[in-house]
């Protein structure tokens, strides 16, 4: 199953890229009147939303290839909004409805356990969560110094 999902997500990213569609989007994004970093932050909202209904496997190889050539377009680097974007994933498999972490963890509680106490105990991490993404979209060198350091 998943090499078909990886085939589907190659075949994607390659009719993207042979049909102009990718320059087409990069053209649209870049002639917004807005700052790119806002851009980003709504690329994180996107993927937050798809993430409470869907696997993180799928959403990396649905977006990847739509969204990497607006990040480099925008000049940002690749890598961190890797980083980032992998943070979101994480918060997306704990945020209600249907993170699927927060369906693991009623699982292994005591059978009394509600599902809105399930909500309620991940609130907290999504909070940390939503801290880390905000100080990482703020400051790339938290992201980009271990990285730097090898190149």
């Amino acid at each position: 199953m998943m090499l078909f999902v990886i085939t589907g997500a190659k075949a994607f990213s390659q009719i993207l890229a042979f049909s102009g569609a990718s320059k087409g989007l990069i053209a649209f994004v870049l002639d917004f009147p807005i700052s790119p970093i806002l851009i980003i932050i709504a690329m994180q909202v996107i993927l937050l939303f798809m993430g409470t209904f869907m696997d993180t496997f799928s959403i990396i190889m649905i977006t990847i290839p739509i969204f990497i050539p607006v990040v480099k377009s925008l000049g940002f680097d690749p890598l961190w909004f890797a980083v980032i974007m992998l943070l979101n994933m994480e918060m997306a498999m704990t945020s209600p409805p249907f993170g699927l972490s927060l369906f693991v963890m009623k699982g292994v509680a005591p059978s009394d356990t509600t599902m809105g106490e399930v909500y309620r105990a991940g609130i907290p991490f999504l909070g940390c969560d939503l801290l880390v993404m905000i100080l990482m979209l703020s400051f790339p060198q938290i992201v980009l110094w271990l990285p730097g350091m090898m190149r």
